[in-house]
Protein backbone atom coordinates (compact mmCIF):
# COMPACT_ATOMS: atom_id res chain seq x y z
CA UNK A 1 0.00 0.00 0.00
CA UNK A 2 1.15 3.67 -0.77
CA UNK A 3 1.15 5.29 2.53
CA UNK A 4 2.67 8.63 3.52
CA UNK A 5 2.56 9.84 6.76
CA UNK A 6 5.19 10.91 9.20
CA UNK A 7 6.37 7.40 9.96
CA UNK A 8 6.58 6.72 6.57
CA UNK A 9 7.27 10.22 4.90
CA UNK A 10 9.78 10.35 1.87
CA UNK A 11 13.15 8.98 3.90
CA UNK A 12 15.02 7.28 1.08
CA UNK A 13 17.50 10.03 -0.25
CA UNK A 14 20.47 8.85 1.15
CA UNK A 15 19.93 5.36 0.25
CA UNK A 16 18.75 6.59 -3.54
CA UNK A 17 22.02 8.96 -3.06
CA UNK A 18 24.41 5.91 -2.59
CA UNK A 19 22.47 3.67 -4.84
CA UNK A 20 23.40 6.09 -7.97
CA UNK A 21 26.84 5.42 -7.26
CA UNK A 22 26.71 1.73 -6.67
CA UNK A 23 24.00 1.31 -9.85
CA UNK A 24 26.63 2.82 -12.12
CA UNK A 25 27.34 0.68 -14.99
CA UNK A 26 24.17 -1.68 -13.97
CA UNK A 27 21.81 -2.91 -16.22
CA UNK A 28 23.65 -5.54 -17.99
CA UNK A 29 23.14 -8.37 -15.27
CA UNK A 30 21.21 -11.45 -16.29
CA UNK A 31 19.11 -11.59 -18.90
CA UNK A 32 21.81 -12.46 -21.62
CA UNK A 33 23.05 -15.35 -19.41
CA UNK A 34 20.09 -16.98 -18.73
CA UNK A 35 19.00 -17.29 -22.83
CA UNK A 36 16.34 -14.94 -22.25
CA UNK A 37 16.10 -13.20 -26.14
CA UNK A 38 14.13 -9.89 -26.82
CA UNK A 39 10.85 -10.43 -28.81
CA UNK A 40 9.62 -7.78 -31.64
CA UNK A 41 8.33 -5.66 -28.58
CA UNK A 42 11.93 -5.76 -26.95
CA UNK A 43 10.92 -7.49 -23.97
CA UNK A 44 12.86 -10.53 -23.26
CA UNK A 45 11.52 -13.95 -22.71
CA UNK A 46 11.94 -17.55 -21.51
CA UNK A 47 10.61 -20.20 -19.09
CA UNK A 48 12.06 -18.82 -15.84
CA UNK A 49 10.34 -18.27 -12.74
CA UNK A 50 9.05 -14.57 -12.00
CA UNK A 51 10.51 -13.21 -8.70
CA UNK A 52 8.34 -10.58 -7.18
CA UNK A 53 9.80 -8.09 -4.24
CA UNK A 54 7.56 -5.47 -2.08
CA UNK A 55 7.08 -3.45 0.79
CA UNK A 56 4.27 -4.63 2.75
CA UNK A 57 1.85 -2.83 5.27
CA UNK A 58 1.23 -6.04 6.97
CA UNK A 59 -0.69 -9.19 7.06
CA UNK A 60 -3.81 -8.44 4.70
CA UNK A 61 -1.55 -6.38 1.95
CA UNK A 62 0.92 -9.56 2.03
CA UNK A 63 -1.76 -12.48 1.73
CA UNK A 64 -3.42 -10.14 -0.80
CA UNK A 65 -0.72 -10.00 -3.20
CA UNK A 66 0.21 -13.21 -2.87
CA UNK A 67 -3.37 -14.89 -3.61
CA UNK A 68 -3.25 -12.50 -6.67
CA UNK A 69 0.15 -13.83 -8.15
CA UNK A 70 -0.73 -17.36 -7.04
CA UNK A 71 -3.92 -17.14 -9.58
CA UNK A 72 -2.39 -15.79 -12.21
CA UNK A 73 0.77 -18.01 -11.62
CA UNK A 74 -1.97 -21.03 -11.51
CA UNK A 75 -3.79 -19.43 -14.73
CA UNK A 76 -0.11 -18.44 -16.97
CA UNK A 77 1.59 -21.80 -16.03
CA UNK A 78 4.56 -19.33 -14.69
CA UNK A 79 6.24 -19.64 -11.14
CA UNK A 80 6.22 -16.79 -9.39
CA UNK A 81 7.91 -16.05 -5.68
CA UNK A 82 6.64 -13.13 -3.66
CA UNK A 83 9.65 -11.81 -1.45
CA UNK A 84 8.49 -9.19 1.16
CA UNK A 85 11.04 -7.14 1.81
CA UNK A 86 12.65 -6.20 5.65
CA UNK A 87 14.10 -2.88 3.63
CA UNK A 88 12.65 -2.22 0.74
CA UNK A 89 14.91 0.74 -0.72
CA UNK A 90 18.66 -1.41 0.64
CA UNK A 91 16.80 -4.95 -0.79
CA UNK A 92 16.25 -2.84 -4.14
CA UNK A 93 19.64 -1.74 -4.30
CA UNK A 94 21.79 -4.65 -3.72
CA UNK A 95 19.74 -6.60 -6.05
CA UNK A 96 20.69 -4.48 -8.88
CA UNK A 97 24.16 -4.04 -7.82
CA UNK A 98 24.52 -8.26 -7.74
CA UNK A 99 22.81 -8.27 -11.00
CA UNK A 100 20.36 -10.43 -9.63
CA UNK A 101 16.92 -8.21 -8.96
CA UNK A 102 13.87 -9.05 -8.23
CA UNK A 103 11.89 -9.26 -11.67
CA UNK A 104 8.89 -7.18 -10.49
CA UNK A 105 9.47 -4.56 -7.28
CA UNK A 106 7.15 -2.03 -5.77
CA UNK A 107 9.42 1.49 -6.56
CA UNK A 108 8.40 5.14 -5.77
CA UNK A 109 8.63 7.40 -8.28
CA UNK A 110 11.33 9.40 -7.50
CA UNK A 111 13.29 5.93 -7.11
CA UNK A 112 11.87 5.25 -10.30
CA UNK A 113 14.25 8.52 -12.01
CA UNK A 114 17.31 7.29 -10.09
CA UNK A 115 17.49 4.01 -11.48
CA UNK A 116 16.04 4.69 -14.97
CA UNK A 117 19.01 7.18 -15.00
CA UNK A 118 21.64 4.10 -14.94
CA UNK A 119 19.27 1.44 -17.01
CA UNK A 120 18.65 -0.41 -14.27
CA UNK A 121 14.59 -0.26 -15.37
CA UNK A 122 12.65 -1.86 -18.55
CA UNK A 123 10.21 0.98 -19.60
CA UNK A 124 7.19 -0.88 -20.30
CA UNK A 125 4.56 1.37 -19.84
CA UNK A 126 3.58 1.52 -23.54
CA UNK A 127 3.02 -1.79 -23.97
CA UNK A 128 0.63 -2.45 -21.51
CA UNK A 129 -3.17 -2.95 -22.84
CA UNK A 130 -4.67 -0.89 -19.95
CA UNK A 131 -2.27 1.76 -20.40
CA UNK A 132 -5.09 4.45 -21.20
CA UNK A 133 -7.25 3.22 -18.22
CA UNK A 134 -4.67 4.87 -15.62
CA UNK A 135 -5.69 8.23 -14.02
CA UNK A 136 -3.70 10.78 -15.93
CA UNK A 137 -1.72 11.94 -13.15
CA UNK A 138 -0.54 8.60 -12.12
CA UNK A 139 0.81 7.98 -15.59
CA UNK A 140 2.90 11.34 -15.36
CA UNK A 141 3.97 10.91 -11.88
CA UNK A 142 6.05 7.89 -13.72
CA UNK A 143 6.80 9.40 -16.91
CA UNK A 144 10.38 10.13 -17.21
CA UNK A 145 12.38 11.74 -19.83
CA UNK A 146 8.95 11.35 -21.93
CA UNK A 147 8.64 7.40 -21.35
CA UNK A 148 6.16 5.85 -19.52
CA UNK A 149 7.81 3.83 -17.29
CA UNK A 150 5.76 1.73 -15.38
CA UNK A 151 2.50 1.15 -14.24
CA UNK A 152 0.90 2.51 -11.04
CA UNK A 153 -0.07 0.06 -8.90
CA UNK A 154 -2.43 1.62 -6.89
CA UNK A 155 -2.60 5.47 -5.08
CA UNK A 156 -3.38 7.32 -1.88
CA UNK A 157 -4.54 10.98 -1.57
CA UNK A 158 -5.32 13.42 1.41
CA UNK A 159 -9.03 14.72 2.58
CA UNK A 160 -9.86 16.65 5.49
CA UNK A 161 -11.28 14.09 8.07
CA UNK A 162 -13.93 15.45 10.63
CA UNK A 163 -14.49 13.91 14.27
CA UNK A 164 -18.34 14.37 14.00
CA UNK A 165 -19.03 14.43 17.53
CA UNK A 166 -16.63 17.25 18.15
CA UNK A 167 -18.68 18.87 15.33
CA UNK A 168 -21.88 18.25 16.60
CA UNK A 169 -21.37 19.60 20.32
CA UNK A 170 -19.32 22.22 18.57
CA UNK A 171 -23.36 23.50 17.26
CA UNK A 172 -21.90 22.58 13.00
CA UNK A 173 -23.75 21.07 10.78
CA UNK A 174 -22.87 19.55 7.40
CA UNK A 175 -23.46 23.17 5.57
CA UNK A 176 -20.75 24.37 7.54
CA UNK A 177 -18.22 21.84 5.97
CA UNK A 178 -15.40 24.12 4.69
CA UNK A 179 -15.43 24.83 0.69
CA UNK A 180 -12.75 27.47 1.88
CA UNK A 181 -9.40 28.82 3.78
CA UNK A 182 -11.22 31.37 5.19
CA UNK A 183 -14.32 28.48 6.07
CA UNK A 184 -11.88 26.35 7.23
CA UNK A 185 -10.15 29.00 9.54
CA UNK A 186 -13.65 29.54 11.00
CA UNK A 187 -14.34 26.28 12.01
CA UNK A 188 -11.10 25.59 12.81
CA UNK A 189 -11.56 28.51 15.17
CA UNK A 190 -15.27 27.22 16.33
CA UNK A 191 -14.02 23.96 17.34
CA UNK A 192 -10.21 24.66 19.48
CA UNK A 193 -11.05 24.26 22.74
CA UNK A 194 -8.74 23.34 25.88
CA UNK A 195 -8.96 19.74 25.00
CA UNK A 196 -8.19 19.72 21.27
CA UNK A 197 -7.24 21.86 18.38
CA UNK A 198 -9.45 22.33 15.43
CA UNK A 199 -7.26 21.34 12.65
CA UNK A 200 -3.67 19.45 13.17
CA UNK A 201 -1.94 17.50 10.31
CA UNK A 202 2.12 16.43 10.08
CA UNK A 203 4.92 18.69 9.94
CA UNK A 204 5.73 17.91 7.09
CA UNK A 205 5.40 18.58 3.04
CA UNK A 206 3.35 15.91 2.45
CA UNK A 207 0.68 17.53 4.55
CA UNK A 208 1.40 21.10 4.24
CA UNK A 209 1.72 20.77 0.20
CA UNK A 210 -1.73 20.55 0.08
CA UNK A 211 -1.81 24.49 0.84
CA UNK A 212 0.61 25.10 -1.76
CA UNK A 213 -1.71 22.86 -4.53
CA UNK A 214 -4.79 25.07 -2.86
CA UNK A 215 -3.08 28.50 -3.69
CA UNK A 216 -1.73 27.64 -6.76
CA UNK A 217 2.08 26.94 -6.54
CA UNK A 218 3.88 23.24 -5.78
CA UNK A 219 7.42 22.53 -6.04
CA UNK A 220 8.08 21.40 -9.39
CA UNK A 221 5.99 22.72 -12.62
CA UNK A 222 6.89 21.45 -16.14
CA UNK A 223 10.20 20.39 -15.30
CA UNK A 224 11.29 23.62 -13.07
CA UNK A 225 11.32 24.44 -9.72
CA UNK A 226 9.13 26.98 -8.29
CA UNK A 227 9.54 26.71 -4.71
CA UNK A 228 9.67 30.13 -4.32
CA UNK A 229 6.67 31.10 -6.20
CA UNK A 230 4.31 33.62 -4.27
CA UNK A 231 1.52 31.00 -3.90
CA UNK A 232 3.84 29.15 -1.95
CA UNK A 233 4.13 31.56 0.39
CA UNK A 234 0.76 32.88 0.92
CA UNK A 235 -0.04 29.16 1.48
CA UNK A 236 2.86 29.12 4.35
CA UNK A 237 1.53 32.06 5.55
CA UNK A 238 -1.42 31.04 5.74
CA UNK A 239 -0.73 27.92 8.11
CA UNK A 240 1.80 30.27 10.35
CA UNK A 241 -0.79 32.17 10.95
CA UNK A 242 -3.45 29.67 12.25
CA UNK A 243 -0.19 28.01 13.92
CA UNK A 244 0.32 30.85 15.88
CA UNK A 245 -3.35 31.62 17.14
CA UNK A 246 -3.83 27.89 17.72
CA UNK A 247 -6.07 27.02 15.75
CA UNK A 248 -4.02 24.20 13.74
CA UNK A 249 -1.48 22.46 14.97
CA UNK A 250 1.50 20.32 14.18
CA UNK A 251 0.62 16.38 14.98
CA UNK A 252 3.61 16.11 16.81
CA UNK A 253 2.20 19.34 19.14
CA UNK A 254 -0.51 17.40 20.23
CA UNK A 255 1.54 14.60 21.71
CA UNK A 256 0.63 12.39 18.56
CA UNK A 257 3.17 10.62 15.98
CA UNK A 258 0.91 11.65 12.85
CA UNK A 259 -2.38 13.07 11.83
CA UNK A 260 -4.68 9.73 12.62
CA UNK A 261 -3.12 9.63 16.34
CA UNK A 262 -3.80 13.17 16.77
CA UNK A 263 -7.42 12.30 15.47
CA UNK A 264 -7.93 9.07 17.22
CA UNK A 265 -7.22 10.08 20.83
CA UNK A 266 -9.09 13.51 20.60
CA UNK A 267 -6.44 15.87 20.22
CA UNK A 268 -7.90 17.16 17.57
CA UNK A 269 -11.05 17.91 15.82
CA UNK A 270 -10.13 17.89 12.04
CA UNK A 271 -7.12 16.32 10.10
CA UNK A 272 -5.62 16.50 6.91
CA UNK A 273 -4.94 12.65 5.75
CA UNK A 274 -4.93 10.16 3.75
CA UNK A 275 -7.38 7.10 3.03
CA UNK A 276 -5.37 5.04 5.03
CA UNK A 277 -6.41 6.75 8.08
CA UNK A 278 -9.42 4.58 7.73
CA UNK A 279 -7.47 1.24 8.79
CA UNK A 280 -6.00 2.52 11.72
CA UNK A 281 -9.28 4.10 12.92
CA UNK A 282 -11.03 0.99 12.67
CA UNK A 283 -8.24 -0.96 14.47
CA UNK A 284 -6.79 1.06 16.86
CA UNK A 285 -9.57 3.95 17.71
CA UNK A 286 -13.05 2.27 16.88
CA UNK A 287 -15.35 4.75 18.95
CA UNK A 288 -14.79 7.37 16.62
CA UNK A 289 -17.38 8.57 14.41
CA UNK A 290 -15.96 10.52 11.60
CA UNK A 291 -16.49 12.17 8.08
CA UNK A 292 -14.64 12.60 4.85
CA UNK A 293 -14.62 16.22 3.31
CA UNK A 294 -12.55 17.13 -0.11
CA UNK A 295 -10.03 19.45 1.38
CA UNK A 296 -11.18 23.27 0.75
CA UNK A 297 -10.31 25.52 -2.41
CA UNK A 298 -7.40 27.97 -2.12
CA UNK A 299 -6.97 31.27 -3.38
CA UNK A 300 -6.79 29.79 -6.78
CA UNK A 301 -8.51 26.07 -6.74
CA UNK A 302 -9.13 22.96 -4.71
CA UNK A 303 -5.69 21.02 -4.02
CA UNK A 304 -4.53 17.81 -2.55
CA UNK A 305 -1.55 15.42 -2.98
CA UNK A 306 -1.41 12.06 -4.10
CA UNK A 307 1.14 9.35 -3.55
CA UNK A 308 1.52 6.37 -5.61
CA UNK A 309 4.18 3.44 -6.19
CA UNK A 310 4.36 1.54 -9.39
CA UNK A 311 5.17 -2.04 -10.56
CA UNK A 312 8.95 -1.87 -11.63
CA UNK A 313 10.35 -3.97 -14.14
CA UNK A 314 14.48 -5.09 -13.98
CA UNK A 315 16.20 -4.33 -17.08
CA UNK A 316 18.00 -7.67 -16.27
CA UNK A 317 14.87 -9.99 -16.04
CA UNK A 318 15.02 -12.75 -18.28
CA UNK A 319 11.17 -12.86 -18.55
CA UNK A 320 9.38 -9.41 -19.33
CA UNK A 321 7.42 -10.99 -21.14
CA UNK A 322 5.39 -12.87 -18.59
CA UNK A 323 6.43 -10.02 -16.18
CA UNK A 324 4.45 -7.76 -18.24
CA UNK A 325 1.18 -9.73 -18.44
CA UNK A 326 1.28 -10.66 -14.73
CA UNK A 327 1.68 -6.68 -14.35
CA UNK A 328 -1.61 -6.63 -16.39
CA UNK A 329 -3.48 -8.72 -13.70
CA UNK A 330 -2.35 -7.70 -11.00
CA UNK A 331 -3.48 -3.92 -11.98
CA UNK A 332 -6.85 -5.03 -13.75
CA UNK A 333 -10.30 -3.88 -12.27
CA UNK A 334 -11.02 -7.19 -10.06
CA UNK A 335 -7.31 -7.48 -8.65
CA UNK A 336 -7.10 -3.62 -7.24
CA UNK A 337 -10.64 -3.63 -6.24
CA UNK A 338 -9.44 -6.78 -4.20
CA UNK A 339 -6.48 -4.82 -2.92
CA UNK A 340 -8.70 -2.20 -1.98
CA UNK A 341 -10.87 -4.27 0.02
CA UNK A 342 -7.92 -5.90 1.42
CA UNK A 343 -5.62 -3.24 2.99
CA UNK A 344 -7.13 0.29 1.78
CA UNK A 345 -5.77 1.66 -1.61
CA UNK A 346 -7.95 3.13 -3.98
CA UNK A 347 -6.98 1.66 -7.75
CA UNK A 348 -4.89 3.15 -10.23
CA UNK A 349 -7.63 2.86 -12.91
CA UNK A 350 -10.66 4.93 -14.15
CA UNK A 351 -12.64 2.09 -14.87
CA UNK A 352 -12.88 0.82 -11.44
CA UNK A 353 -13.63 3.96 -10.05
CA UNK A 354 -17.95 3.76 -9.70
CA UNK A 355 -17.58 0.26 -8.37
CA UNK A 356 -15.01 1.65 -5.66
CA UNK A 357 -17.28 4.27 -4.94
CA UNK A 358 -19.86 2.20 -4.74
CA UNK A 359 -18.55 -0.14 -2.32
CA UNK A 360 -16.61 2.95 -0.51
CA UNK A 361 -19.24 5.79 -0.26
CA UNK A 362 -18.21 7.52 2.32
CA UNK A 363 -14.66 7.49 1.32
CA UNK A 364 -15.35 8.78 -2.45
CA UNK A 365 -13.69 12.32 -1.30
CA UNK A 366 -10.40 10.49 -1.67
CA UNK A 367 -11.05 9.66 -4.80
CA UNK A 368 -12.68 12.52 -6.47
CA UNK A 369 -9.24 14.26 -5.27
CA UNK A 370 -7.37 11.97 -8.07
CA UNK A 371 -8.98 14.50 -10.64
CA UNK A 372 -7.11 17.74 -9.57
CA UNK A 373 -4.71 16.02 -7.16
CA UNK A 374 -0.70 17.04 -6.84
CA UNK A 375 1.96 14.55 -7.26
CA UNK A 376 5.60 15.51 -4.83
CA UNK A 377 8.41 15.54 -7.10
CA UNK A 378 9.87 12.57 -9.20
CA UNK A 379 13.14 13.67 -9.68
CA UNK A 380 16.15 11.81 -8.26
CA UNK A 381 17.21 13.45 -5.40
CA UNK A 382 14.26 15.09 -4.64
CA UNK A 383 13.80 12.30 -1.51
CA UNK A 384 16.64 14.72 0.15
CA UNK A 385 15.05 17.74 -0.57
CA UNK A 386 11.66 17.05 1.16
CA UNK A 387 13.67 15.54 3.79
CA UNK A 388 15.22 18.98 4.55
CA UNK A 389 11.94 20.74 3.51
CA UNK A 390 10.21 18.87 6.08
CA UNK A 391 12.98 19.66 8.85
CA UNK A 392 12.65 23.51 8.22
CA UNK A 393 8.69 23.07 8.26
CA UNK A 394 9.21 21.88 11.90
CA UNK A 395 9.77 25.20 12.49
CA UNK A 396 7.27 27.17 10.41
CA UNK A 397 5.57 28.13 13.51
CA UNK A 398 8.24 30.67 14.46
CA UNK A 399 10.07 30.81 10.95
CA UNK A 400 10.07 32.67 7.56
CA UNK A 401 8.15 31.46 5.33
CA UNK A 402 10.14 33.33 2.65
CA UNK A 403 13.57 32.32 3.66
CA UNK A 404 12.17 28.57 3.83
CA UNK A 405 11.16 28.48 0.35
CA UNK A 406 13.83 29.81 -0.69
CA UNK A 407 16.10 27.42 0.60
CA UNK A 408 13.84 24.77 -1.13
CA UNK A 409 13.93 26.51 -4.15
CA UNK A 410 18.10 26.54 -4.41
CA UNK A 411 18.16 22.28 -2.87
CA UNK A 412 15.32 21.93 -6.03
CA UNK A 413 17.39 23.89 -9.14
CA UNK A 414 19.84 21.62 -8.17
CA UNK A 415 18.39 18.30 -8.90
CA UNK A 416 16.04 19.63 -11.75
CA UNK A 417 17.72 22.19 -14.00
Amino acid sequence: MTRHTTRTSFGTGAVLLASTLILAGCGSGFAGDDGGAPDAEGLTSSDDALTVLIGSSGDAETEAVQAAVDAWSEESGTDVTVQVATNLDQELSQGFAAGAPADLFYLSADQAAGFAANDSLKPYGDQLSNKDDFYPSLVENFTIDDEFVCAPKDFSSLALIINTTMWAEAGLTDADIPTTWDELAAVAKTLTSADHVGLAFGAEYQRVGTFMAQAGGGLVRDGAAIADDPANLEALEYVKTHLADGTFAFAKDVGAGWGGEAFGKGAAAMVIEGNWITGALTNDFSGVEYTVAELPEGPADKGTLQFTNCWGMAADSPNQQAALELVEYLTSADSQLAFSEAFGPMPSIQSAADEWTAANEPLAPFLAGAEYAQFPPNQAGSADVIADFNAQIETLKSGDPASILGSVQTNLEAIVE
